[in-house]
């Protein structure tokens, strides 16, 4: 029976450290205009927000707390806000989670098949994200290939290739090929 109650514990242990380390491994997405959230307090409906999308201030409107900016937060730091934020002065021990309901969308252009703003997924690549816009079009160049970083404010395209990672807001520019 200790051998039983002691494989239950270590299966327990580690599931809750890869949840700990799936939840990490979000967290170093930071939120911008036009994501939207949802955040949830745990036994608390009144605090319940879903699908906010931030504005282009990055800020949402929150009760209790009023105008919170999220602007560059991760998830983390978000929940980590608004725990704060209600902690003491309205709830003992707040519970929040924060959710991302929709990326902002990337943009892509020239020789694809539509070229437009397109809803992010997460692990997006170049080569998933040309998918997307409905492939190459025939006489686009596989080797001149470009991005320009949302939140660069120099808007300085950095060559990229099929493989890189492409990033919300991220604003892609396939050339044509001259041969």
């Amino acid at each position: 029976m200790t051998r039983l109650v002691s494989a239950l514990l270590t299966i327990a242990i580690s599931t809750g450290v890869f949840a700990a380390e799936g939840r990490e491994t979000l967290s170093t997405y930071r939120l911008g205009s036009g994501d939207v959230i949802s955040i949830y307090v745990l036994g608390e409906d009144d605090l319940k927000r879903e699908k906010v999308r931030l504005n282009d201030a990055g800020t949402i409107q929150y009760p209790v707390l009023g105008e919170v900016r999220v602007l560059g937060l991760t998830i983390g730091g978000l929940e980590h806000r608004v725990t704060n934020g209600l902690k003491g002065r309205y709830l003992i021990d707040p519970q929040v989670v924060v959710n991302i309901e929709e990326y902002r969308p990337f943009f892509i252009n020239g020789e694809v098949g539509r070229p437009g703003g397109y809803p992010y997924v997460p692990g997006l690549t170049l080569l998933k994200a040309v998918t997307i816009a409905g492939g190459f079009k025939d006489r686009a160049s596989k080797s001149r290939m470009w991005v320009i970083r949302e939140g660069d404010k120099a808007q300085k395209r950095e060559r990229v290739d099929l493989n890189s990672t492409i990033y919300p807001g991220d604003i892609v520019t396939i050339e044509e090929s001259f041969f």
